[in-house]
């Protein structure tokens, strides 16, 4: 520690204007929740001034509030570059207070100025139709983080610092939102921040008591408890508790300056001294009564400082008389006539620390990222595809020629530092360990002679969290960088939630001009259902993209490149793309080759397309039967139907058509990658039987398809839930996707053909029945599977 003195904390006019500053701010936030008229209270409050619906969270306000108010000062002090990240879930009223008093949701919004007209807009506009949400949300200036669901704030933050090194990201956590899952693994990310390259988070748990309807677990733990536990993650927390407002004021002042001025010791120790032992960052715990400053007692029961100053402390307003003198009561208590002047503007002392410009934190470039963003240098192709002088003929492992461009893509941000890969502890396992050659992995807690690949400054994010990696790399993508998200497929779900929230965000953030695109959320989901033999039935569940398909169409895509080359061609396009999310699944074990890298370029630009070399057309005719496929596996699997196909069917006309880009699939009308009904068509054919293998749920394909004329011909093999630890090919043979049951379905679907083909399909049933018992003796595939290639 420094032998510096302490700070001597505010001066007394410092702190009225503190305090002005934090009475507007809770006086606009009641506003928000109840009027719609008068917000200047000109005239006595009447019902007709009351909005009819009454939405909002008042009982963590005033704590959010009380914080906006003292970054204003850190920042306006030290000038430091600051991003705040509003964890507790509908504080909206507290954010969009501050941001009008400072100007930027004006500079943002110009219908909403920054006087009685602009107030009254304000109040109106917060939860009413055509408004905004109760929530802090895309439309709030300044923010990254959706308040609406709890857990993932601090995840957030340490996202929005890497990289970031001038940056103090501060975060607000509820301690209603410190119960979840994500959030207590959260605390954990300190042991990432590398106080070099990195900038600096200051995690503020704002201790107010109480949920919606119960304590929370962190408010009553005994101090010593509560100290035990934030020393154990590595901090060192300063304690503000109190419920008289200048003591809190001067409390918290004190509280910032200590903080900031340890973070500067840390990284000056770091960045110029040499340090290289992780330091213990400093923290805030905020103890404030809920609802603080509001009604103390309603109807005959207490309000403040209990689980009733949640939502709405007086819900009766509009109808009920006594409630209606209590707001008034409640909302003059602020004083508003020293806060505001006649036309409704902050007076000089509400503004007295607040900072200017960029600095100020509804205004901060950090908070809306596609002001920041650079183009990815992503290397041209043709220096890492493979070659294909055969279809089927060689094998490749497609994640690790990922691995080679990933290498070159992290070497050409080694100084800009602008592109991170995260993953749950799967790099190597993923097959894209070559990145260490141009980084390591982050970390920087105590390391072992045994260790390998481990960096302070490393910039692969490693850490058996989906809920974190997820977060990290929101946070940092919002802040105006890149990166790719690494995940076993099957444990993809696990962020189900958290992605939600991402499209939500992207969807709103497109509808705002003033919201600048960001870099794409890439994920590359492998260790996938069809060789998760190993690992058997818990590792098996493709049902990720079904999850993302459901959501906003403009924002999601999916895309499942059967070889190498159609993994690079389908990931250049992802990390050179903005405001997506974009999902790609795609095999590490060894698969063929199937087209060289032009090839593969033009069929992923199609998104979906006919293999003229694989079907047996001879363009006199229209074909007998559709083979068409999705995914890896599917393909091996239809390309080899296609073959037996060819041996004992040669009359057959056989067409094949692979599919890249599932949202192909679906009608132009309800996709923009969608395929028009014409298109449609003319590939698939009207009328005739198309055999789907497909990659994961089946379902999902008539889904995708069910508006299409030729959907009543249409049957999809996939994945059913039929899985254990056996053979790769055992897996395929389960779920009745395998190569002899696609060469029965077609001899069952195309008329005339049972007749005349029954005995080809009594040996393919057979060969099926061969294969149960060899692989129970052997342990192996049959060796016409295990030693297949294409013949074409």
């Amino acid at each position: 520690m420094s032998d510096a003195p302490p700070p001597s904390g505010p001066s007394d006019q410092e702190l009225d204007a503190l305090d002005a500053h934090w009475r507007a701010a809770n006086y606009l936030a009641v506003g928000q929740i109840y009027l719609m008229d008068n917000p200047l209270l000109t005239g006595p409050l009447a019902p007709e001034h009351i909005k009819p619906r009454l939405l909002g969270h008042w009982g963590t306000s005033p704590g959010l509030n009380l914080v906006y108010t003292h970054l204003n000062r850190l920042i306006g002090a030290r000038g430091t570059p600051a991003l705040c990240i509003w964890g507790p879930g509908h504080g909206g009223p507290a954010v969009l207070a501050g941001s009008w008093l400072e100007g930027s949701y004006s500079e943002t919004y110009p219908d909403v100025g920054r006087d009685a007209e602009g107030m009254g807009r304000l109040f109106k506009q917060f939860s009413f139709p055509g408004g905004v949400p109760s929530h802090v949300a895309p439309e709030t200036p300044g923010s990254i983080h959706e308040g609406g669901e709890l857990g993932y704030s601090l995840a957030h933050a340490y996202g929005a610092a890497l990289d970031h090194p001038e940056l103090l990201v501060t975060c607000v956590i509820g301690d209603g939102e410190a119960e979840t899952g994500p959030l207590a693994g959260s605390w954990h990310a300190n042991k990432f921040l590398d106080p070099v390259h990195d900038g600096a988070v200051l995690p503020v748990l704002h201790l107010n008591g109480y949920k919606i309807a119960n304590p929370t677990v962190l408010a009553r733990l005994p101090h010593t408890e509560l100290d035990a536990l934030l020393r154990g993650y590595g901090h060192d927390p300063l304690y503000v508790e109190g419920d008289e407002p200048r003591a809190v004021h001067r409390a918290m002042a004190l509280a910032m300056d200590r903080a900031a001025d340890r973070i500067a010791e840390i990284q000056a120790a770091a960045r110029t001294g040499g340090e290289t032992e992780r330091p213990r960052w400093p923290m805030i715990v905020l103890r404030t009564p809920k609802g603080w400053t509001g009604p103390a007692e309603v109807d005959g029961l207490p309000v403040e400082a209990t689980w009733r100053a949640h939502q709405v402390p007086l819900p009766g307003v509009r109808d009920n008389p006594d409630h209606l003198r209590q707001l008034e009561a409640w909302m003059r208590s602020y004083r508003p006539d020293e806060l505001f002047d006649a036309e409704g503007r902050p007076t000089a002392q509400v503004l007295a620390c607040v900072p200017e410009g960029a600095a100020r934190l509804g205004a901060s470039p950090y908070a809306n990222g596609g002001l920041l963003l650079r183009d990815l240098p992503v290397p041209d192709l043709d220096g890492y595809g493979v070659p294909v002088d055969r279809p089927g003929t060689t094998l490749r492992e497609p994640t690790r020629v990922l691995g080679g461009l990933l290498e070159a893509v992290m070497a050409a941000t080694a100084d800009r530092r602008d592109f991170r890969l995260v993953g749950p502890d799967e790099t190597a396992s993923n097959r894209l360990d070559t990145v260490y050659e141009a980084s390591g992995k982050a970390w920087q807690a105590r390391t072992l002679p045994t260790d390998e690949h481990l960096s302070r400054d490393g910039r692969v994010m490693e850490v058996l969290s989906e809920h974190l990696c997820q977060g990290w790399l929101e946070g940092y993508l919002l802040t105006g960088r890149h990166g790719l998200f690494s995940c076993y497929e099957a444990f993809a779900h696990i962020v189900d939630s958290m992605v939600n929230q991402h499209i939500k965000w992207l969807r709103t953030s497109r509808r705002l001009a003033w919201r600048r695109p960001i870099a794409s959320l890439n994920y590359l989901l492998t260790s996938h259902v069809w060789r998760q033999d190993h690992n058997g039935f818990s590792h098996q569940d493709p049902g990720f993209v079904d999850h993302i398909l459901n959501k906003s169409p403009e924002v999601v895509r999916v895309y499942l490149p059967p070889d190498a080359n159609t993994l690079l061609s389908v990931a250049d396009h992802a990390l050179r793309s903005r405001d997506y999310v974009n999902v790609i699944v795609a095999g590490k074990q060894p698969s063929f080759d199937w087209l060289t890298l032009d090839q593969a370029r033009a069929h992923c630009a199609r998104g979906a397309g006919l293999w003229e070399w694989a079907g047996t057309e001879d363009g006199s005719r229209e074909p007998d039967v559709v083979l068409a496929c999705a995914g890896d596996v599917p393909t091996l699997e239809t390309l080899a139907a296609a073959q037996l196909l060819r041996r004992h069917l040669p009359e057959l006309a056989v067409r094949v058509v692979n599919v890249v880009d599932m949202a192909r699939l679906m009608p132009h009308s309800e996709h923009p990658h969608g395929m028009p009904d014409s298109e449609y068509d003319a590939l698939f054919t009207r009328g005739k039987p198309v055999i789907f293998a497909y990659h994961g749920y089946p379902w999902l394909i008539h889904r995708l398809a069910y508006r299409r004329a030729g959907h009543g011909d249409l049957h999809v093999r996939g994945y059913k839930e039929e899985g254990t630890t056996t053979t790769p090919f055992d897996m395929v043979v389960r779920n009745d996707l395998d190569r002899y049951r696609l060469v029965m379905d077609v001899i069952d679907r195309v008329p005339g053909l049972g007749v005349r083909a029954v005995a080809v399909r009594q040996e393919m049933a057979d060969t099926r029945t061969r294969h149960h018992a060899w692989i129970r003796e052997h342990g192996t595939d049959l060796p016409e599977v295990a030693n297949w290639t294409w013949e074409g």
